[in-house]
């Protein structure tokens, strides 16, 4: 089976890698930016090009959620298999006279940070038994965990990936801010993170939460709303209080 990677970004970049550890042929990278491109095919040792699209069976599309429709569009090849790695768009956003698919990996992608592929979650969405069983065995050969989705799921769980993943995230820079203001390391913060991230590896989340908020300590809630001074980080420390506060119905 032919596979040509469709993207120069970060996902792309690292598809590349994951199936190049695990020795699943790539024909080609083919994307817009030849410097990524070429920086890519440098280190995975892949062929690619910024100007020709190969021939092949399967085309992944790792470009960002705006763009998928407009590079669909692309791919000529009647009856091959097109699927996108995008979280929260159906299928249908492929325009093509092939087959569709969706093939989302749930994880933060960035190129400076390894990762361990047997790690990441694949969801697999496909119009047929046939390819749904393709791209799940090709998931499989990266991922120990792989799941058949469908679309409406696969909704919440992009969902939730930016409740898990990218609020988590906001408010380290949050953090950040408060302990930059106050001239203490940001680092001393760390493992206090990593606790908080291992604990919920064994204990669900709701029974792992510490704080004054689920202690109903008002004292200490309101010594640190007279700390805060930014009227954002203020306004986020009240809301996330009270969504602890209603959670355990203090």
């Amino acid at each position: 089976m032919k596979i040509v990677i469709i993207g120069s970004g970060n996902v792309a970049y690292h598809l590349a890698r994951a199936f190049t550890e695990n020795k699943i042929p790539v024909s080609q990278i083919f994307g817009r930016n030849k410097s990524n491109l070429q920086l890519i095919s440098e280190e995975v040792h892949l062929p690619y090009s910024h100007t020709q699209l190969e021939d092949a069976d399967l085309y992944l599309i790792c470009v960002s959620d705006g763009s998928i429709s407009d590079v669909s569009k692309l791919i000529k090849k009647d009856n091959c298999l097109v699927a996108h790695t995008s979280g929260s768009l159906p299928k249908e956003i492929l325009t093509g006279n092939y087959r569709k698919a969706s093939f989302y990996p749930l994880q933060t992608f960035s190129k400076s940070v390894d990762l361990n592929y047997a790690e990441i979650p694949f969801f697999i969405e496909a119009e047929n038994k046939k390819d749904v069983e393709l791209l799940q065995d090709l998931a499989e050969s990266i991922s120990e965990k792989v799941m058949v989705s469908t679309y409406e799921k696969r909704k919440y769980i992009h969902l939730t990936a930016v409740f898990a993943c990218n609020f988590v995230n906001h408010l380290f820079a949050r953090a950040k801010e408060i302990s930059d203001s106050q001239e203490i390391p940001f680092d001393y913060f760390l493992p206090l993170i990593k606790e908080t991230t291992d604990k919920i590896k064994i204990l669900e989340p709701k029974f792992a939460q510490t704080g004054p908020a689920v202690r109903n300590d008002e004292r200490v809630l309101k010594a640190h709303e007279d700390l805060i001074k930014d009227e954002e980080q203020l306004k986020i420390y009240k809301v996330m209080n009270e969504s602890i506060k209603e959670m355990y119905e203090l």
